[in-house]
């Protein structure tokens, strides 16, 4: 493993071994988000927004010399929407989400789009409070992931899952996931061997939130991890733009070509959700 790679280790250990009960999320001006303002704030938000990061970034492999086929645009879509207006049970609220990442190999005679991974889920998502401040959330949810195609190019599998983020500090977020997989393609059996069975990472965020960073880790067996570093600039200061880099190193990036090792890093445009991503 590359020792950058460690020292971040290393790093993310240290977050996490910070006391939760102690953490909070802070807004601009210094004061804590209490319990009643965030629970009236989520039963009066629009039903429909950002999950995940939605990005649009372009870039080469990196240790292979560059070509027109191993450079390529990854963008991502992500959405979310509330489908009930009040709590349920547990202080709970119920989203359907979907996300869309694509591979565009625009250098490429026709520009084809090599790689389109469909990600829908539902679930149920929980506000986390200590001390009566918000310092996170946590969601159960059922996702199905494929590449809507057939034959030898079907990829498809399943998830029961487990997340969580939470805001250690204002500067420092900690996030995690866990999940069961259901596997129903046919072509792609081993996928648990290259996309692991949870992620884990955290993100950095500057006094001003102009400037964040983040590592994002899953495990596979025998020790090995796929590994995504980011970093990103808020181009105005009250929007959520972000000039944008990624670079990712491992397994299952698409999946088409989950078994296939990539190491790729590339930039362009972030636009994040309102407080926080999910992962």
């Amino acid at each position: 493993m590359p020792r950058f790679i460690k020292y971040l280790l290393v790093l993310l250990a240290i977050g996490a071994a910070v006391p939760a009960v102690q953490a909070q999320i802070l807004l601009t001006g210094g004061e804590p988000m209490l319990e009643d303002s965030v629970m009236r704030d989520f039963s009066n938000q629009p039903y429909f927004g950002i999950y995940k990061d939605n990005y649009f970034i372009f870039g080469p492999s990196v240790g292979p010399k560059p070509t027109k086929e191993n450079t390529n645009i990854k963008f991502q879509i992500s959405i979310a929407q509330r489908l009930t207006k009040g709590t349920l049970p547990f202080g709970t609220y119920l989203y359907l989400y979907y996300t869309q990442k694509c591979f565009w190999n625009i250098l490429e005679n026709s520009m084809p789009m090599t790689d389109l991974n469909f990600n829908p889920g539902i679930g149920v998502t929980k506000p986390l409070f200590v001390k009566n401040r918000y310092i996170g959330k946590a969601t159960l949810m059922i996702e199905h992931e494929s590449n809507g195609r057939d034959s030898i190019w079907s990829r498809s599998w399943n998830r029961v899952a487990l997340a969580s983020s939470i805001n250690v500090t204002k500067n420092l977020m900690v996030h995690a996931k866990f999940w069961i997989p259901i596997v129903d393609g046919q072509n792609n059996r081993d996928i648990v061997k290259y996309c692991g069975w949870s992620q884990f990472g955290f993100q950095l965020i500057s006094d001003n939130k102009r400037l964040i960073g983040g590592l994002t880790i899953v495990p596979r067996p025998h020790f090995s991890s796929n590994v995504i570093i980011d970093f990103g600039y808020r181009i105005f200061k009250r929007d959520n733009q972000f000039l944008f880099l990624q670079f990712y190193n491992g397994y299952g990036e698409g999946l088409l070509e989950y078994n296939k090792f990539h190491s790729q890093v590339r930039v362009g445009l972030l636009i994040r959700p309102k407080l926080f991503s999910d992962f």
